[in-house]
């Protein structure tokens, strides 16, 4: 229940702090006053868009707040999964706008993104404006509205995961058959390009082997010279490294006995001849091996530029590459073989999944006309007497394709007088005899759903006299069930039923237009319903007037 709205800085509200109370309330207020800004205040608490130029000219922002107690309506799911601080008693949320043009939402002074607030304001408040007297033209609000008053959501989640696997499995099924008639066309060419892969007998790792002995053999002449040279560095008979370094070595240990440190430098030496001795005949060896072989070098470049080509062919850069695609290809050519087989399977899954899912919606069906039953009577017992007498209100459903609501169409048909025949209530119905359906329809989903707050914004559009008490006296019992329902109202006979009553007024100051909203008192309320009846010129048969309305 909305417990108090705090407003500042709003277009044309400086500054509005008012309490509110549980069950039936009214506001009124002259046209222009400002109610439908206190209405688009309440919006932006429930995650409306936001405009910078809805603050008040001059601020630098507005702030928006709301105190709600939460105690009878079990809430406490909601914040835990959302990781924010529950108070039953006080939730507060609040929405500031920037004159940047940014904005910013709290719960329970906890920052939060625009849709957790508004996806906690649907389950707070239900704003019904005229222009939601339109959702009477759509069939998916009077499925939903069949479905809320059915208590069938878990039923619909059922039926709605059941359908997403249908469908999955028949987008799947449409894939493969489509993958099959193009690689079947293909068949030849992909058989083609596999042959050609495997035919190149591909090893990872060869095309960088054989570019380096390429790259060796095409440089023979180069190498076995620097060989040549090396060799005969090392080995030359009258000045290769080696046998001068043997010398060396045989001069030094030759004056160990009388110099030391000769023997030291001994070692040192012999060391380094072993290990010269052994890079010499390696080299020696290689210069022995390098041989130019032009029938060798041949078939490498051929190889070579075998891989080249595939790999141009292919789009690819080494042959790690193309043995995928001849994976891939090998793959392709061996669903083509076992396609047949893939696609029974297939197909047998998706009716498998089909035949769930037309279970499911049976099912929701069943419960959907059982519901309709139960509406189409208390529709009839609560317009009866909203002054339609003769009134028949009936719900049809029709069959349809599987969808995702189910395989439901649903219409609401109407008639207010006998001689008429049932036809959509959209196509019949006029504004007063709209405003009663939806007034109808409001109290039975409010009782289905629990809503803590309920507001109407000249939901009396239309009516009058006897009719517009009856709707008020229908207001004020959705407000006895735990609920809090206000009424936007320029009607007496309904202003006279709230428990509490509120005036939105307009005033010109030296600063600007400012809206305020005040509760009143009992006197007060006499002369506002008074004026409400008589106009501005308010009479003592007026008074009168509303001094039995108000019963007082």
């Amino acid at each position: 229940m909305l417990k108090q709205l705090y407003i500042k800085n709003f277009t044309l509200i400086d500054t509005l702090d008012i309490e509110l109370h549980p069950g039936f309330s009214v506001i009124t207020g002259e046209t222009g006053a400002g109610k439908s800004i206190i209405l688009g205040a309440i919006g932006l608490l429930l995650g409306q868009r936001a405009d910078s130029k809805s603050i008040k000219q001059g601020a630098d922002k507005c702030v928006i707040e709301a105190h709600f107690d939460l105690s009878r309506y079990g809430m406490e799911g909601f914040f835990e999964e959302n990781d924010i601080e529950y108070d039953d008693s006080d939730t507060i949320i609040r929405r500031e706008l920037l004159s940047s043009g940014k904005s910013r939402a709290f719960i329970n002074d906890t920052p939060v993104a625009l849709t957790m607030l508004k996806e906690l304001g649907e389950r707070l408040v239900d704003v019904h404006s005229q222009h939601q007297n339109l959702l009477l033209n759509k069939q998916d609000f009077q499925l939903s509205v069949v479905d809320v008053i059915a208590g069938d959501g878990r039923q619909l989640q059922d039926y709605q995961q059941a359908f997403k696997a249908y469908s999955d499995a028949k987008r799947q099924l449409e894939q493969l058959k489509e993958d099959i008639e193009r690689n079947s066309q293909n068949t030849d060419f992909l058989q083609f390009q596999y042959n050609e892969l495997t035919s190149a007998n591909l090893t990872d790792g060869e095309q960088e082997e054989l570019e380096q002995r390429s790259e060796t053999m095409s440089h023979t002449e180069d190498i076995k010279s620097a060989l040549y040279e090396a060799d005969n560095a090392f080995s030359g008979d009258e000045t290769g490294i080696v046998a001068s370094l043997r010398t060396a070595v045989h001069a030094l240990k030759g004056i160990s006995r009388v110099f030391p440190t000769a023997n030291e430098l001994a070692e040192r030496a012999d060391s380094a001849y072993i290990e010269l001795k052994d890079i010499a005949q390696e080299v020696s060896s290689s210069l022995e091996n390098v041989d130019f072989d032009p029938a060798e070098l041949d078939s490498v470049n051929s190889r070579l530029d075998r891989i080249y080509d595939l790999e141009k062919k292919y789009h690819t850069d080494n042959i790690a590459e193309l043995l995928a695609i001849q994976e891939d290809l090998k793959q392709k050519l061996s669903n083509i073989e076992n396609s047949d087989e893939a696609l029974q399977e297939m197909t047998a899954q998706c009716e498998q999944l089909k035949a769930d899912c037309q279970r499911q919606a049976d099912l929701l069906t069943q419960t959907r006309t059982k519901a309709a039953r139960h509406i189409e009577k208390d529709m009839q017992q609560l317009l009866v007497p909203l002054g339609m007498p003769n009134v028949r209100f009936a719900i049809q459903l029709e069959p349809t394709e599987l969808n995702h609501s189910g395989q439901d169409k649903v219409q609401f048909l109407f008639s207010a007088n006998t001689s008429t025949p049932l036809q959509p209530v959209s196509q019949v119905a006029s504004g007063g005899e709209i405003a009663r359906v939806m007034l109808s329809l409001k109290a039975m989903i409010s009782g289905a759903v629990k809503l803590p707050t309920i507001i109407f914004d000249e939901i009396d559009t239309g009516v009058s006299g006897r009719v517009a008490e009856q709707m008020a006296k229908m207001m004020q019992e959705m407000g006895l069930a735990d609920r809090q329902v206000i009424s936007i109202t320029h009607l007496p006979q309904i202003a006279a039923l709230g428990t509490s009553h509120y005036k939105v007024t307009k005033t010109e100051t030296s600063s600007g237009t400012s809206s305020t909203m005040t509760e009143l008192t009992q006197q007060e309320r006499i002369t506002e319903i008074a004026q409400m009846l008589s106009g501005s010129n308010v009479t003592t048969a007026a008074i009168e007037n509303a001094k039995q309305l108000l019963n007082v």
